[in-house]
């Protein structure tokens, strides 16, 4: 319509809040940087759950289900390595760095978890227990597995995101 009784445009007003009829405060713009810290912050405190529980998982053998039902440690089973650790640090790893990336809108996050979660595994393959034993060692193809393969889910993750086109806007501020 347009004409002498089309409405003029106006600018959208914040409605007021229900309860006290006073109008929408405006969300603090540091929501932001909390968002962010919290996004890097748990994602290394994952990376740091997770990359123990690897470690621990890599040395259990089929033997240790009889030795959970007769009571005892799961670490005294024998029979060949069960390999949990492996697909379990493909799932975790990609979690954590999909959750650092997405939460930061940042490609940098994919950095701390993955430094971290490298320095676990080499500090576990390097360390050398009081009897003089590797506390990872080359017998241990389950360990080997899970730190090549956790190794490269980290660095495909990171390929990919150096593939992928620079978005204009970031979802969390509206820039680059």
């Amino acid at each position: 319509m347009t004409g002498p009784e089309a409405a003029p445009e106006t600018v959208p007003v914040p409605g007021p809040w229900p309860a006290t009829g006073e109008p929408a405060a405006e969300p603090w713009a540091g929501w932001d940087t909390v968002i962010r810290a919290a996004g890097v912050s748990i994602s290394i405190i994952a990376t740091l759950v997770t990359a123990f529980l690897e470690l621990e998982l890599s040395a259990l053998r089929i033997g240790a289900i009889g030795a959970l039902l007769d009571g005892r440690s799961p670490y005294e089973g024998s029979g060949a390595p069960l390999p949990l650790a492996v697909p379990l640090t493909v799932v975790a790893n990609l979690g954590i760095v999909w959750f650092a990336v997405t939460t930061t809108g940042r490609r940098w996050a994919a950095g701390p978890p993955w430094a971290l979660w490298t320095l676990i595994m080499l500090i576990a393959a390097s360390t050398r227990t009081a009897e003089g034993d590797y506390l990872l060692g080359g017998q241990n193809w389950v360990a080997l597995v899970t730190i090549l393969v956790g190794s490269l889910t980290f660095a495909v993750y990171g390929y990919q995101l150096i593939l992928s086109p620079l978005k204009k806007t970031s979802e969390l501020t509206g820039s680059v």
